[in-house]
């Protein structure tokens, strides 16, 4: 699965060389020139690793970072992605404390070697990448991942195989709405975005055969986001065995 990076750095040609080497080598880059365009990106697509450059036009880097783990009311980024902040020249031991203690993964001075970025940016993803349970649960909805069995109050469920990957992501975070971007990303490995119905046409198929086993909120469209799986987190939709 290609990760997704934003990249926040004011100076244009710094943006574009570091964008430039970065989809080389297999990444999905987000670009952004201030602190502010950073969170946005960071609560509507959900990156798997963030570059904070220092110092943006409308905050430091260590503000940003600090509102990424803190979080604010209304917004929903994800508050653990992983962060490594490109300091200034000017930066010290001091500074580079004060980034880890504002929840900073990583810390590397300008001017960086892309060579060092690249294996650092590796070595934080592999430290957080999270292992995927075996079995996945949400409501009456059980996927087994070793088989690809996929049950509602134990009645098996056929999927295709685009469907079958796109509950598989859903069924990560049930109550969570993953946007379309994410999802095109994540399921389908689009690095660019266009006009697609195809994340509406897959969750469509996938809500019928889901509601033809048992009636639920399966598959909850959030217009003009993403799609859920189910309303509630935890929610357990009652049914009972034919």
């Amino acid at each position: 699965m290609t990760a997704a990076l934003l990249l926040a750095e004011t100076e244009p040609a710094t943006r574009a060389h570091l964008e430039r080497h970065l989809s080389s080598d297999g990444f999905d880059v987000l670009g952004a020139a201030a602190g502010g365009e950073a969170l946005e990106l960071a609560e509507r697509s959900r990156p798997d690793l963030v570059l904070l450059a220092n110092p943006l036009p409308d905050a430091t880097a260590l503000e940003v970072c600090r509102r990424l783990r803190e979080g604010e009311p209304g917004r929903s980024w994800d508050r653990q992605v992983p962060v490594i902040v490109l300091g200034g020249d000017g930066d010290d031991a001091v500074d580079r404390a004060r980034a880890l203690d504002r929840g900073a993964d990583d810390v590397l001075t300008k001017p960086v070697a892309y060579d060092e970025l690249l294996a650092r940016i590796r070595a934080v993803l592999r430290r957080s990448a999270v292992i995927e349970p075996d079995v996945l649960e949400a409501g009456p909805i059980r996927v087994d991942r070793g088989t690809r069995r996929v049950t509602v109050v134990d009645r098996r469920v056929e999927l295709a195989a685009k469907e079958y990957a796109l509950l598989v992501k859903l069924a990560s975070e049930p109550g969570r709405v993953f946007t379309k971007e994410q999802l095109l990303r994540d399921v389908w490995g689009f690095r660019s975005v266009g006009r697609t119905r195809t994340v509406d046409s897959h969750a469509s198929r996938l809500r019928r055969k889901l509601a033809a086993r048992c009636p639920g909120p399966f598959v909850v469209n959030e217009w003009g986001v993403g799609y859920r799986l189910l309303d509630e987190p935890g929610e357990v939709v009652s049914a009972s065995r034919p």
